[in-house]
């Protein structure tokens, strides 16, 4: 354990194992994906992404490696026994730090699945890393505003039918679907802003999760509903990197995706929104009063703090 060093230097540390870490792995995940990408045989592909699922998860083993020599963090996670590798889940969970995904990709990592997410188009063009989202076979998504599709309404129903064919590369491996349904990380000013009805969270957004049960609804039998929380407030990543995070707490919750929430459209069908919206907002009043507990009775908000 190298955390008695001060924070500064543990920092400089975790900051180059973390880079070197990802550029190992990234240039041999180059090999299956550009394999990937040069054979169209979908069996081969299958194969190609299996190998890739397996470097990323090393990835991960590794960073969990430099984390456990430097941090001091306690981790008190509740549910991850739940987990199967060989499962296709709908993963939500809270958002208050970029630590969040590193927290859960240590917790989840050879014990669910390997966590996807949907990007945003302009990723696949950061250096290193985009090519390999690409051979993960993570999601690019066009999105378009209400404004645009005003302006252009024969765009309409496009992301959805975007969604459909990112997710059906999901149907040949295990997957763990993550969605961070805030939309942003929490903040005090913008739950404030927002006036959530929620103590812990701001309002969740359905739309992300609609398209996927839309799309997998056929796959995707389990949601897995994830809450972190850090007792002594939000960290930053510099603060993780440094080793200042003194304790993360999560709780894993598995439950039963209702079947009438599945393979309907959520664009064209009023009362299937509303029947997204309503689950959505159960599975969040339950995670607000979860976070109350796990942060215990002294009035700490999961964006105070740091």
């Amino acid at each position: 354990m190298l955390s008695f060093l001060p924070a500064p230097v543990i920092g400089v540390i975790n900051s180059i194992l973390l880079g070197l870490n990802t550029l190992f792995w990234c240039l041999l995940l180059y090999i299956p994906a550009l394999l990937k990408l040069l054979v169209p045989h979908k069996g081969f592909r299958v194969l190609c992404t299996r190998v890739i699922i397996w470097i990323s998860e090393s990835w991960v083993a590794c960073n969990t490696g430099w984390m456990k020599l430097t941090h001091g963090t306690r981790w008190d996670v509740r549910g991850a026994e739940n987990l199967q590798r060989e499962s296709w889940y709908l993963v939500l969970s809270n958002h208050q730090s970029w630590v969040d995904i590193f927290a859960m990709q240590r917790v989840f990592n050879r014990r669910a699945p390997f966590l996807k997410f949907f990007l945003k188009q302009q990723l696949i063009w950061v250096p290193v890393i985009g090519l390999a989202w690409w051979g993960l076979d993570f999601p690019f998504m066009k999105r378009y505003t209400r404004e645009y599709l005003i302006k252009h309404p024969e765009k309409r129903g496009e992301d959805l039918k975007a969604t459909r064919i990112a997710c059906e590369k999901f149907r040949y491996t295990p997957v763990s679907v993550m969605n961070f349904v805030e939309g942003t990380r929490f903040t005090r000013a913008k739950h404030d802003k927002q006036k959530s009805p929620y103590t812990h969270l701001l309002s969740p957004k359905a739309g992300g999760v609609a398209f996927v049960l839309d799309a997998m609804g056929d796959s995707i039998q389990t949601l897995v509903d994830v809450t972190i929380a850090y007792p002594d407030g939000a960290p930053t990543f510099w603060d993780f990197i440094c080793g200042r995070v003194t304790e993360v707490k999560m709780e894993i919750q598995t439950v039963t995706i209702p079947e009438h929430l599945k393979g309907r459209d959520y664009s064209a069908d009023a009362e299937h929104r509303r029947n997204v919206k309503d689950w959505l907002a159960e599975q969040w009043r339950a995670k607000d009063q979860r976070l109350t507990a796990m942060l215990g009775q002294d009035g700490n908000q999961p964006g105070a703090g740091r």
